[in-house]
């Protein structure tokens, strides 16, 4: 029997940067539904990868002397190693410049253009290269765009060819009222369908080749290059296969009531995401996307990160200094999913020491040694029913049992932060129970008995917060599960989470240096 299948694909970021810690948190939460969802025994596809074209990164390769491809393959080269750096799970990285893709937006286009949405006349717009988009006057700020300043608003009259945007207005808001949840969170849907009952006007996609030859050539007329986004979004179903592998695209695509999919995309992807390529999956007579989640900025110090402000957070300094799951758990507890975070290394060191160090490492530690002094190292045999233990059962305890619920729970909304509260209550709890059972005070009393059942539940209880942090610190899980031989945590593709047992008597604990040293 099939596994239920999942979808869930980040945005493609551009190559005219190095990475930054704001794609870093979209691809993190994008990993950690992906991780959870493997745990729940689904069978994952998870897509990211890089948008080469366009005349943002065609500008970028001629400032550096370099011909766009090559330009493009040092920077998507950059972006591959983040999947190191952040111990990703993704299985799909997919390049916009690929053989497969470019036939495949290609295909799309065809499509298109035979339904009757794509035409050709004269493009007049006002036009940001920082968002590759036109804009209207009324997005504007003193003549220029409030997302990219920096850039010059620039006038733009051609021939082009245009996608018939504005046939779609009723069938979009129809999608919106028939799933509220399409947009998550709901202000952000709430945005989508203002906009879209404003009305909406063609768009312009393509660029003459004369002028900007970096892309895709429109079929059947190589004078025309593809405009970026109908380009880069088409991605989100060519790394299915689509069209040639037509049984990967049904299973993880498929009709619109399943597959299950999620996009994640930032706040400034809203328009991109939820209407323009929606309005070009109705073209081309395929299902819309199933979930969009839309999360918001990183700032620094109150402020949105620039390389002319100088405070851009560089993701792999972080890792190098602090390790990726300090990184990982900074974005994903601390960075509220839907709305703007700051991002300081004041906050993130403060995080570091006292929730990584002092919290989640020293219960390990304590846990470690507790049973190397009184246990030989070894998790005690008891003669109780284990599933009655006060960490797992008890009424006033934040037991691991209800923790689990919670995180259940709290994924379907997408609360990464709470549901790490979630585990970090029951970390105190345990921390707690060390304290009100003193098994060193069992010891000298010599409560054999006793202090085989406290020392069990606490080694039971680290053995199922490695399942618990799995999805966000998996690293730090690996660890955990060498130490206490969790063979299910160190499998590539874990076991479903809800089929393992407790911790078994006699297993061997295997000492390990501290998780997270102190920071001095």
């Amino acid at each position: 029997m099939d596994k239920d299948c999942f979808y869930i694909t980040t945005t493609l970021p551009y190559v005219n940067s190095d990475p930054h810690i704001g794609f870093a948190l979209e691809i993190v939460q994008a990993d950690v539904i992906a991780r959870y969802k493997r745990l729940l025994g689904f069978d994952v596809f998870f897509n990211t990868g890089t948008d080469e074209h366009g005349q943002k990164v065609y500008k970028k390769a001629l400032e550096e002397g370099k011909n766009p491809q090559e330009y493009v393959d040092e920077y998507a080269a950059k972006f591959a190693n983040l999947r190191k750096a952040l111990n990703l799970s993704y299985n799909s990285f997919i390049r916009t410049t690929d053989k497969h893709h470019k036939e495949s937006a290609r295909k799309l286009w065809e499509i298109c253009a035979e339904n009757g949405f794509i035409k050709k006349g004269v493009y007049k717009s006002k036009y940001c290269v920082g968002c590759e988009l036109e804009k209207k006057d009324s997005e504007l700020e003193k003549g220029k765009c409030p997302i990219h300043p920096n850039f010059k608003i620039e006038v733009i009259e051609e021939e082009n060819y245009f996608f018939k945007f504005s046939d779609f207005q009723e069938k979009l808001l129809y999608l919106y009222r028939k799933r509220p949840d399409f947009v998550i969170p709901g202000n952000r849907l709430k945005e989508i369908v203002n906009f879209v009952e404003e009305g909406l006007s063609d768009f312009s996609v393509s660029r003459l080749r004369e002028k900007m030859p970096w892309g895709i050539p429109v079929p059947g007329d190589e004078k025309h290059v593809m405009y970026v986004w109908f380009d880069a979004l088409t991605n989100y179903i060519s790394a299915l296969g689509w069209p040639g592998d037509m049984h990967k695209f049904e299973r993880f695509w498929g009709k619109e009531s399943s597959p299950q999919s999620i996009q994640f995309a930032g706040k400034d992807n809203l328009r991109q995401q939820s209407a323009m390529w929606q309005a070009m999956l109705m073209a081309a007579n395929l299902p819309t996307s199933k979930n969009i989640i839309i999360h918001g900025f990183i700032e620094s110090e109150g402020k949105k990160m620039s390389k002319s402000l100088g405070n851009v957070v560089d993701p792999f300094e972080y890792v190098n200094k602090y390790g990726t799951d300090a990184v990982r758990y900074f974005l994903l507890s601390k960075i509220h999913p839907f709305k703007d975070g700051d991002f300081t290394r004041a906050k993130f060191e403060k995080a570091y020491n006292f929730d990584l160090a002092n919290k989640l490492g020293n219960l390990v530690n304590r846990v470690v040694g507790l049973t190397e002094k009184f246990s030989e190292g070894k998790v005690p045999e008891i003669n109780r029913d284990p599933d009655t233990h006060p960490l797992r059962t008890g009424n006033e305890l934040y037991t691991w049992k209800k923790s689990w619920k919670v995180i259940d729970e709290i994924f379907e909304t997408y609360r990464f932060d709470r549901a790490l509260e979630s585990v970090w209550s029951f970390i105190g709890e345990a921390d707690r129970y060390i304290e009100v059972s003193k098994p060193w005070e069992l010891s000298k009393k010599n409560k054999k008995e006793e202090l085989a059942w406290v020392i069990y539940g606490l080694c039971d209880a680290v053995h199922q917060l490695a399942w618990q942090i799995l999805p966000f610190l998996p690293e730090t899980a690996g660890s955990i599960a060498e130490t206490f031989d969790i063979r299910g945590v160190l499998k590539e593709n874990p076991q479903h989470k809800d089929s393992f047992s407790n911790i078994a008597s006699h297993t061997k604990i295997n000492s390990k240096k501290p998780l997270f040293p102190r920071l001095k």
